[in-house]
């Protein structure tokens, strides 16, 4: 089963159908090329997928497919200003 390893040690594994790890991204361009009835599937292909660690909340977004590293994101410290 693919996974990656999050900086924070927690394995996030994204082969399981649904997987709780796994999210996808539409930009609102590419979500505004659907109208009416539409396919899921193609849907689902005009996505990104990226996987949200529950340990830590980092965000690891696969831009250029699964086949190519993810960029990782890191949530600001949580905080009153």
């Amino acid at each position: 089963m693919p996974a990656i390893l999050c900086t924070c040690g927690e394995r996030l594994s994204y082969g399981e159908i649904p997987s709780p790890n796994e999210w996808h991204l539409i930009s609102d361009v590419d979500f505004d090329n659907f109208s009416g009835q539409v396919n899921a599937e193609e849907v689902y292909m005009a996505t990104k997928g990226a996987l949200r660690c529950p340990k830590c909340d980092r965000i690891w977004i696969f831009w250029d497919g699964f086949q190519r590293a993810p960029t990782e994101y890191t949530p600001a410290s949580s905080g009153s200003p």
